[in-house]
Protein backbone atom coordinates (compact mmCIF):
# COMPACT_ATOMS: atom_id res chain seq x y z
CA UNK A 1 0.00 0.00 0.00
CA UNK A 2 3.43 2.63 -0.21
CA UNK A 3 1.80 3.94 -3.22
CA UNK A 4 -1.24 5.21 -1.61
CA UNK A 5 1.20 8.29 -0.47
CA UNK A 6 0.19 9.83 -4.03
CA UNK A 7 -3.25 9.55 -3.04
CA UNK A 8 -5.30 12.07 0.07
CA UNK A 9 -7.24 10.33 2.75
CA UNK A 10 -7.72 7.15 2.62
CA UNK A 11 -10.81 6.00 3.51
CA UNK A 12 -13.27 3.39 3.80
CA UNK A 13 -13.82 -0.01 5.05
CA UNK A 14 -17.86 -0.31 5.51
CA UNK A 15 -18.52 -2.62 8.98
CA UNK A 16 -20.69 -4.98 8.98
CA UNK A 17 -24.21 -4.25 8.09
CA UNK A 18 -23.32 -0.38 6.47
CA UNK A 19 -21.70 -1.89 3.80
CA UNK A 20 -24.27 -1.41 1.91
CA UNK A 21 -28.14 -3.44 0.70
CA UNK A 22 -26.25 -6.74 -0.14
CA UNK A 23 -27.45 -9.92 2.12
CA UNK A 24 -27.22 -13.55 2.56
CA UNK A 25 -26.26 -15.93 -0.76
CA UNK A 26 -24.72 -12.18 -2.10
CA UNK A 27 -21.84 -12.54 0.57
CA UNK A 28 -19.04 -14.20 1.95
CA UNK A 29 -20.10 -15.11 5.68
CA UNK A 30 -18.17 -12.38 7.80
CA UNK A 31 -16.49 -15.15 9.18
CA UNK A 32 -14.55 -15.49 5.72
CA UNK A 33 -10.36 -15.04 6.15
CA UNK A 34 -7.56 -15.72 4.02
CA UNK A 35 -5.64 -18.72 4.05
CA UNK A 36 -2.01 -19.19 2.41
CA UNK A 37 -0.86 -17.57 -0.27
CA UNK A 38 0.77 -19.66 -3.50
CA UNK A 39 4.22 -18.89 -4.74
CA UNK A 40 5.69 -20.49 -7.99
CA UNK A 41 9.62 -20.10 -7.14
CA UNK A 42 12.43 -20.69 -9.19
CA UNK A 43 14.47 -21.60 -7.11
CA UNK A 44 12.99 -22.94 -3.86
CA UNK A 45 15.41 -24.22 -1.69
CA UNK A 46 16.49 -20.66 -1.22
CA UNK A 47 12.95 -18.85 -1.54
CA UNK A 48 11.87 -21.31 1.37
CA UNK A 49 15.21 -20.24 3.40
CA UNK A 50 14.98 -16.15 3.04
CA UNK A 51 11.22 -16.95 5.13
CA UNK A 52 12.68 -18.92 7.50
CA UNK A 53 15.78 -16.81 7.99
CA UNK A 54 14.44 -13.32 7.36
CA UNK A 55 10.75 -13.37 8.21
CA UNK A 56 10.91 -16.02 10.53
CA UNK A 57 9.03 -18.85 9.07
CA UNK A 58 8.67 -22.30 9.54
CA UNK A 59 8.48 -25.72 7.49
CA UNK A 60 5.13 -27.05 7.98
CA UNK A 61 5.37 -29.59 5.21
CA UNK A 62 6.99 -30.55 2.06
CA UNK A 63 7.83 -32.65 -0.96
CA UNK A 64 6.90 -32.99 -4.40
CA UNK A 65 8.53 -29.73 -5.01
CA UNK A 66 6.64 -28.15 -2.41
CA UNK A 67 7.04 -26.57 0.58
CA UNK A 68 4.58 -25.31 3.04
CA UNK A 69 6.10 -22.36 5.31
CA UNK A 70 3.35 -20.55 8.08
CA UNK A 71 3.41 -20.59 11.81
CA UNK A 72 2.33 -23.01 14.77
CA UNK A 73 -0.25 -24.68 12.32
CA UNK A 74 -1.05 -21.95 10.73
CA UNK A 75 0.09 -21.85 7.01
CA UNK A 76 1.15 -18.52 5.15
CA UNK A 77 2.97 -19.68 2.38
CA UNK A 78 2.88 -22.25 -0.23
CA UNK A 79 6.17 -22.87 -2.38
CA UNK A 80 5.89 -24.60 -5.74
CA UNK A 81 9.02 -25.23 -7.26
CA UNK A 82 8.66 -23.97 -10.97
CA UNK A 83 12.01 -23.43 -12.79
CA UNK A 84 12.35 -22.23 -15.95
CA UNK A 85 9.81 -19.32 -15.72
CA UNK A 86 10.18 -15.73 -16.41
CA UNK A 87 10.43 -12.98 -13.84
CA UNK A 88 6.82 -11.50 -14.27
CA UNK A 89 7.40 -7.27 -15.60
CA UNK A 90 6.22 -4.54 -13.38
CA UNK A 91 3.40 -3.86 -15.43
CA UNK A 92 2.08 -7.56 -15.61
CA UNK A 93 -0.77 -7.91 -13.49
CA UNK A 94 -0.31 -10.40 -10.59
CA UNK A 95 0.64 -10.01 -6.84
CA UNK A 96 1.34 -6.83 -5.11
CA UNK A 97 2.15 -8.00 -1.83
CA UNK A 98 0.94 -11.08 0.63
CA UNK A 99 0.30 -9.01 3.98
CA UNK A 100 1.04 -11.03 7.30
CA UNK A 101 -0.41 -10.37 10.02
CA UNK A 102 0.71 -10.53 13.86
CA UNK A 103 -0.68 -11.10 16.88
CA UNK A 104 0.72 -7.95 18.75
CA UNK A 105 3.30 -4.85 17.87
CA UNK A 106 6.18 -6.71 19.92
CA UNK A 107 5.72 -10.00 17.34
CA UNK A 108 5.27 -7.55 14.64
CA UNK A 109 8.49 -5.64 15.07
CA UNK A 110 10.71 -8.75 15.88
CA UNK A 111 9.68 -9.92 12.30
CA UNK A 112 10.70 -6.06 10.90
CA UNK A 113 13.94 -6.65 12.80
CA UNK A 114 14.92 -9.83 11.51
CA UNK A 115 13.91 -8.98 7.83
CA UNK A 116 15.30 -5.83 7.26
CA UNK A 117 18.74 -7.66 8.72
CA UNK A 118 18.64 -10.10 5.85
CA UNK A 119 21.00 -9.47 3.25
CA UNK A 120 18.28 -10.47 0.28
CA UNK A 121 15.54 -7.86 1.95
CA UNK A 122 14.31 -5.35 -0.10
CA UNK A 123 13.01 -2.41 2.45
CA UNK A 124 10.36 -1.02 0.58
CA UNK A 125 8.49 1.68 3.07
CA UNK A 126 6.45 1.73 6.26
CA UNK A 127 2.95 3.57 7.05
CA UNK A 128 0.71 4.02 9.20
CA UNK A 129 -2.82 3.17 7.87
CA UNK A 130 -4.52 4.67 11.37
CA UNK A 131 -6.53 0.78 11.58
CA UNK A 132 -3.39 -0.99 10.82
CA UNK A 133 0.72 -0.56 11.17
CA UNK A 134 2.58 -1.85 8.58
CA UNK A 135 6.06 -2.70 6.95
CA UNK A 136 7.38 -3.07 3.35
CA UNK A 137 9.87 -5.48 1.77
CA UNK A 138 10.47 -7.42 -1.70
CA UNK A 139 11.71 -11.18 -1.39
CA UNK A 140 14.99 -12.27 -3.22
CA UNK A 141 11.94 -13.07 -6.52
CA UNK A 142 10.43 -9.90 -6.66
CA UNK A 143 7.31 -10.98 -4.48
CA UNK A 144 5.93 -8.14 -2.57
CA UNK A 145 5.64 -8.74 1.39
CA UNK A 146 3.43 -6.49 3.98
CA UNK A 147 4.36 -7.65 7.82
CA UNK A 148 1.53 -5.53 9.91
CA UNK A 149 -0.06 -5.63 12.79
CA UNK A 150 -4.10 -4.47 13.55
CA UNK A 151 -5.28 -1.69 15.81
CA UNK A 152 -8.36 -2.94 17.88
CA UNK A 153 -11.54 -2.54 16.15
CA UNK A 154 -12.90 -0.21 18.98
CA UNK A 155 -9.97 2.47 18.00
CA UNK A 156 -10.86 2.23 14.24
CA UNK A 157 -12.71 5.93 13.58
CA UNK A 158 -16.10 5.60 11.66
CA UNK A 159 -17.26 7.90 9.82
CA UNK A 160 -20.50 7.90 8.03
CA UNK A 161 -20.34 3.61 8.04
CA UNK A 162 -16.85 3.81 7.06
CA UNK A 163 -13.36 2.84 9.27
CA UNK A 164 -11.05 5.67 8.19
CA UNK A 165 -7.73 4.76 7.05
CA UNK A 166 -4.66 6.94 5.86
CA UNK A 167 -0.66 6.62 4.79
CA UNK A 168 0.71 8.39 7.52
CA UNK A 169 4.61 8.51 8.44
CA UNK A 170 5.61 5.64 10.14
CA UNK A 171 9.73 5.60 11.77
CA UNK A 172 10.82 2.24 11.53
CA UNK A 173 13.11 3.13 14.06
CA UNK A 174 10.85 4.40 16.65
CA UNK A 175 8.86 1.64 15.95
CA UNK A 176 11.50 -1.22 16.85
CA UNK A 177 12.63 0.95 19.75
CA UNK A 178 9.05 1.50 21.23
CA UNK A 179 7.64 -1.99 20.45
CA UNK A 180 10.27 -4.75 20.32
CA UNK A 181 11.56 -6.57 23.26
CA UNK A 182 14.00 -9.40 24.01
CA UNK A 183 11.66 -11.98 24.76
CA UNK A 184 9.89 -11.16 20.72
CA UNK A 185 12.62 -11.01 19.14
CA UNK A 186 14.14 -14.71 21.16
CA UNK A 187 10.62 -16.40 20.15
CA UNK A 188 10.10 -15.12 16.75
CA UNK A 189 9.29 -18.46 15.44
CA UNK A 190 7.05 -18.79 18.32
CA UNK A 191 4.26 -16.53 18.01
CA UNK A 192 1.18 -16.10 15.67
CA UNK A 193 0.81 -15.30 12.22
CA UNK A 194 -1.47 -15.49 9.23
CA UNK A 195 -1.95 -13.71 6.27
CA UNK A 196 -4.22 -10.71 6.82
CA UNK A 197 -5.07 -10.03 3.35
CA UNK A 198 -3.73 -10.02 -0.41
CA UNK A 199 -3.37 -6.92 -2.47
CA UNK A 200 -3.10 -7.57 -6.43
CA UNK A 201 -2.48 -5.98 -9.62
CA UNK A 202 -5.28 -5.86 -12.13
CA UNK A 203 -5.92 -4.09 -15.64
CA UNK A 204 -9.11 -2.31 -14.86
CA UNK A 205 -11.02 -1.76 -10.91
CA UNK A 206 -14.47 -1.92 -12.47
CA UNK A 207 -14.06 -5.36 -14.04
CA UNK A 208 -11.80 -6.40 -10.52
CA UNK A 209 -15.26 -4.84 -8.56
CA UNK A 210 -17.75 -7.47 -11.25
CA UNK A 211 -15.69 -10.10 -10.09
CA UNK A 212 -14.24 -9.85 -6.49
CA UNK A 213 -17.55 -8.29 -4.84
CA UNK A 214 -20.34 -8.92 -7.53
CA UNK A 215 -19.48 -12.71 -8.13
CA UNK A 216 -17.49 -13.68 -5.68
CA UNK A 217 -19.21 -12.27 -2.70
CA UNK A 218 -16.51 -9.42 -0.71
CA UNK A 219 -18.65 -6.06 0.17
CA UNK A 220 -16.01 -2.89 -1.39
CA UNK A 221 -15.37 -1.08 1.75
CA UNK A 222 -13.63 1.35 -0.43
CA UNK A 223 -12.58 2.39 -3.81
CA UNK A 224 -10.34 5.05 -4.87
CA UNK A 225 -8.71 6.18 -7.88
CA UNK A 226 -6.68 3.12 -8.88
CA UNK A 227 -7.25 1.12 -5.90
CA UNK A 228 -10.03 -0.97 -4.63
CA UNK A 229 -10.40 -2.80 -1.52
CA UNK A 230 -12.81 -5.70 -0.25
CA UNK A 231 -13.45 -7.64 2.62
CA UNK A 232 -16.19 -9.30 4.73
CA UNK A 233 -17.30 -9.07 8.29
CA UNK A 234 -16.59 -5.56 8.13
CA UNK A 235 -12.79 -5.43 8.12
CA UNK A 236 -10.94 -2.68 6.57
CA UNK A 237 -9.43 -5.53 3.66
CA UNK A 238 -9.03 -8.99 3.22
CA UNK A 239 -8.13 -8.25 -0.78
CA UNK A 240 -7.25 -5.56 -2.53
CA UNK A 241 -6.70 -4.98 -6.44
CA UNK A 242 -4.89 -1.58 -7.81
CA UNK A 243 -4.05 -0.48 -11.23
CA UNK A 244 -1.13 1.45 -10.30
CA UNK A 245 1.56 -0.20 -12.14
CA UNK A 246 -0.45 -2.87 -14.21
CA UNK A 247 -3.54 -0.14 -15.77
CA UNK A 248 -4.65 -1.78 -19.24
CA UNK A 249 -3.09 -5.16 -18.55
CA UNK A 250 -4.47 -8.62 -20.12
CA UNK A 251 -4.11 -11.66 -19.02
CA UNK A 252 -0.80 -13.10 -17.52
CA UNK A 253 1.34 -15.31 -19.06
CA UNK A 254 2.87 -18.25 -16.77
CA UNK A 255 5.36 -16.35 -14.44
CA UNK A 256 7.01 -16.95 -11.60
CA UNK A 257 5.27 -15.16 -8.50
CA UNK A 258 1.08 -15.26 -7.47
CA UNK A 259 0.52 -19.22 -8.13
CA UNK A 260 -3.01 -18.67 -6.20
CA UNK A 261 -5.05 -16.91 -3.90
CA UNK A 262 -6.55 -18.53 -1.03
CA UNK A 263 -9.65 -18.04 1.09
CA UNK A 264 -11.31 -19.85 3.65
CA UNK A 265 -14.82 -19.93 4.44
CA UNK A 266 -17.08 -22.02 7.78
CA UNK A 267 -18.72 -24.83 5.71
CA UNK A 268 -19.69 -26.19 1.91
CA UNK A 269 -22.88 -24.48 1.53
CA UNK A 270 -20.66 -21.14 1.37
CA UNK A 271 -18.60 -22.87 -1.23
CA UNK A 272 -21.81 -23.40 -3.35
CA UNK A 273 -23.30 -19.98 -2.75
CA UNK A 274 -19.86 -18.62 -4.36
CA UNK A 275 -19.58 -21.19 -6.89
CA UNK A 276 -23.14 -20.37 -7.84
CA UNK A 277 -22.34 -16.49 -8.07
CA UNK A 278 -19.55 -17.12 -10.10
CA UNK A 279 -21.20 -19.10 -12.62
CA UNK A 280 -24.14 -16.90 -13.36
CA UNK A 281 -21.95 -14.38 -14.57
CA UNK A 282 -20.36 -16.93 -16.82
CA UNK A 283 -17.22 -17.41 -14.70
CA UNK A 284 -15.74 -20.83 -15.40
CA UNK A 285 -15.56 -22.48 -11.63
CA UNK A 286 -13.83 -26.02 -11.41
CA UNK A 287 -15.06 -28.12 -7.95
CA UNK A 288 -12.85 -30.90 -6.97
CA UNK A 289 -15.54 -31.98 -3.77
CA UNK A 290 -13.10 -30.07 -1.18
CA UNK A 291 -12.15 -25.88 -2.78
CA UNK A 292 -13.98 -24.66 -5.41
CA UNK A 293 -11.59 -22.62 -7.74
CA UNK A 294 -12.27 -19.62 -10.69
CA UNK A 295 -9.67 -17.29 -12.50
CA UNK A 296 -10.38 -13.75 -12.63
CA UNK A 297 -10.06 -11.43 -15.60
CA UNK A 298 -6.50 -11.05 -15.62
CA UNK A 299 -5.70 -14.83 -14.96
CA UNK A 300 -5.13 -14.13 -10.77
CA UNK A 301 -6.64 -17.92 -9.32
CA UNK A 302 -8.57 -17.51 -6.66
CA UNK A 303 -9.33 -21.12 -4.59
CA UNK A 304 -12.15 -20.69 -1.87
CA UNK A 305 -11.92 -24.04 0.47
CA UNK A 306 -13.20 -25.12 4.03
CA UNK A 307 -11.56 -23.35 6.86
CA UNK A 308 -9.20 -26.18 8.27
CA UNK A 309 -10.29 -28.44 5.39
Amino acid sequence: MTDLRAATAVGAAAAGPAAGARRGTDLLPDDTRMDAVTLHAGDLGALAAYYRDAVGLVTLAEGDGIEVLGRGRTPVLVLRHTPGLPTPARNQAGLFHTAILFDDEASLAAAVLSTARHPQSQFVGSADHLVSEAFYFTDPEGNGIELYVDRPREQWQVVGGQVQMDTLFLDPQWYLETHLTEAAAAGLRDAGASVGHVHLQVGDIPMAREFYADALGFAVTMQMSGALFVSAGGYHHHLAVNVWNSRGAGPRASTLGLGAVTIAVPARDELDAAAARLRARGITVVDDGRAVTAEDPWRNRVTLQVADA
